[in-house]
């Protein structure tokens, strides 16, 4: 597995029953038509799509972020950027949590300041200006990767009403 396989299949899910194509996905994520088809085919042979590579296993892909996500991509925040707001600075979590200081993704064009989480994939920023689903499911999965056991609580119940 690769960080942007996380990306790509919360963006099918964000899709709902929308047709689509390969070059869509690699569109809407500013990613190459290679990288996505890639991407479904390692997440195939991990069991999270079906055959036909359009249809994500749901009950797998949540197994995988709650008990996996966290050892396979760690991320440690790091020095103060500005960027935009993710983790539990995320608008939606913003308002159900408190923190002192403010979680970003590095981002020329971001409106915040806070320490840097490298998000899962380098065009993320582009991608979830496009896509509030994507962002918040994004953000969720950035406080498995750097949050506490209170915030982690929130994140996978928000998860997995999403997912499930």
């Amino acid at each position: 597995m690769r960080p942007q396989d996380i990306v790509i299949l919360l963006k099918i899910l964000t899709l709902k029953n929308q047709a689509w194509q390969y070059r869509d996905l690699a569109s809407l994520l500013s990613m190459s038509i290679s990288e996505v088809s890639e991407s479904l085919n390692r997440s195939y042979l991990a069991g999270l799509v079906d055959e036909s590579k359009r249809k994500v296993r749901r009950q797998a892909l949540m197994e995988f972020l709650e008990y996996g996500l966290h050892y396979v991509f760690p991320q440690l925040p790091g020095r103060l950027v500005t960027g935009v707001p993710t983790a539990h600075s995320h608008p939606f979590y913003s308002k159900k949590m408190v923190s002192e200081m403010a979680y970003v993704w590095p981002d020329i064009d971001g409106t915040v300041k806070g320490l840097s989480v490298q998000p899962l994939y380098k065009t993320v920023t582009k991608a979830v200006a496009k896509d509030e689903d994507l962002y918040k499911l994004l953000a969720g999965i950035d406080i498995i990767r750097v949050g506490n056991t209170r915030e982690l609580k929130l994140a996978l119940q928000e998860l997995k009403k999403y997912i499930l």
